[in-house]
């Protein structure tokens, strides 16, 4: 079957069939529609952003072709002596077009970089292509200029860029950024190992959902099993029990609310251990305390186990849209064993070092993110108080350095009142009151982490464990 290799300079960006390759502007408005994720509408601003620097490129070429034709036709005057002014000149209107050229060659960056202010596009080109961007051997390797490349890009679902893996200098870590899972079924190549996956709460319904559109065959298990219902229809398999599912499946992944849910499951009747044989695998994507996971890890490994931590960090939109981040650590065969999973999962995956690594650094990250949004609150309210306008201030916000998407999500959430869940305050109290456990094992002070979990204290006192984190608000009211 004859496909397209899409090129940006030397860099093959993806592969398309012939016949998918439709023209961008009669279709951009149903692939839109069809298309809800926001890396898609962002590929889509950058792809219009080409365009108009390109159209610009075009008209600087027309003026360069007819100073060009002007320039042949005064040749017989180029022998004569040209004089300093005139030279000036020259130079001045050469400089110029080169400088407009330059222009029309620029792109702008489609997504977000977790490495700096370079583009994607950018370190791509410094790295080469993973092995799963090479094309079958009956499929022609054409390269198609720049404008073609972009109007193909956008005809049909699109397929992004899976990124050779960034090795820090100073940590060691190394990240992978995965495909978006708004791409087409089959942008992922699936493991052929067999996935089990316990745990179906928000977090752990993208993933497993992801994980099938994706092509894996997965075996799944919830403490409650009529949730296990909706993923069955789409192709999952049913497992009784967690050793059950552990002992059928060659990778099995857990996401549960705690510590002591991490370790029920695990050690508990019927649980993962009891599954457990030499060359199984078990990777805890919960978010828990260093101690908890490595106490499972040594359970898990003296069994003859493969182990992995791999909390993400996200929300449950995120989780749906196949964009979470997810940090592990452990047997670094197993994370690379993960790897298409990780793909269908989410945009970046880092590999930390040791187990215990990945868990404090969740834990960070969501002390921070569990403080701003106790911040976030704090000045909602003090505005309320003092007279001012609350949608003026997010207004003001979003103009400024903190602009981001949780910034904008979470003030809606107040200004609305609307505090489904996308990440329960429960959890996040949870998060911070590890953090500050980390901190006190290693006499470091969080002072602004202790503040904020004494302020979802008193939420959850108010009855708003089960809401979302931007319910914190509501401590400040009452």
């Amino acid at each position: 079957m004859a496909a397209v290799s899409l090129r940006l300079g030397d860099l093959v960006c993806a592969w398309i069939k012939v016949e998918q390759l439709k023209p961008y502007h009669a279709h951009k408005e149903e692939m839109i529609k069809i298309n809800k994720g926001k890396r898609f509408q962002q590929a889509v601003d950058a792809v219009e952003e080409f365009l108009r620097r390109a159209k610009g490129k075009d008209q600087t070429s027309s003026h360069s072709s007819a100073d060009d034709k002007n320039r042949r036709n005064s040749s017989e005057e180029r022998s004569r002596p040209i004089s300093g002014d005139e030279k000036r000149k020259l130079s001045l209107s050469e400089g110029k077009v080169k400088k407009n050229m330059g222009e029309g060659k620029k792109r702008v960056p489609s997504g977000s970089s977790e490495r700096g202010s370079k583009s994607p596009l950018k370190r791509a080109q410094e790295q080469s292509p993973r092995k799963r961007g090479r094309p079958p051997k009956d499929e022609k390797d054409l390269s198609i200029p720049e404008s073609s490349t972009v109007k193909g890009m956008m005809a049909g679902p699109m397929a992004t860029f899976k990124w050779q893996p960034n090795v820090s200098e100073e940590t060691g870590s190394t990240s992978i950024q995965a495909a978006d899972s708004t791409a087409v079924n089959g942008s992922v190549t699936p493991t052929d190992k067999k996935i089990g996956f316990l745990g179906l709460g928000l977090m752990g319904s993208g993933i497993v959902s992801n994980l099938l559109k994706m092509g894996h065959t997965v075996t799944v298990w919830n403490r409650t099993a009529e949730k296990c219902d909706l993923f069955i229809q789409e192709g999952a398999r049913l497992g009784r029990t967690p050793a059950e599912v552990v002992s059928t499946c060659d990778i099995t992944f857990a996401c549960v609310s705690d510590p002591k849910a991490a370790k029920d499951l695990v050690l508990g009747p019927s649980g993962v251990l009891q599954g457990i044989r030499p060359g199984k695998c078990y990777v805890d994507m919960s978010t828990v305390d260093a101690d908890t996971v490595t106490e499972l890890a040594q359970v898990i490994v003296s069994r003859g186990g493969r182990f992995l931590e791999a909390p993400v960090s996200g929300n449950q939109q995120l989780s749906n849209d196949g964009m979470l981040v997810i940090l592990a650590a452990g047997d670094r065969g197993l994370y690379e064993d993960c790897s298409s999973c990780f793909q269908a999962m989410g945009k970046t995956s880092f590999f930390l070092g040791e187990v215990g690594n990945a868990a404090k650094m969740m834990l960070i990250v969501n002390m921070v993110q569990g403080s701003f949004m106790a911040t976030i609150a704090e000045g909602l309210t003090l505005a309320q108080v003092t007279g001012q306008s609350q949608q003026t201030l997010l207004d003001i916000l979003n103009q400024g350095q903190l602009a981001s998407i949780f910034l904008d999500q979470k003030c809606q959430n107040i200004l609305q009142g609307n505090f489904k869940p996308d990440f329960y305050l429960k959890y996040i109290q949870k998060d911070l009151r590890l953090a500050i456990a980390l901190g006190d094992a290693v006499n470091h002070p969080t002072p602004m982490a202790a503040a904020a979990n004494e302020v979802y204290k008193r939420a959850k006192a108010l009855d708003q464990s089960d809401n979302d984190m931007s319910a914190v608000y509501r401590a400040y009211i009452h």
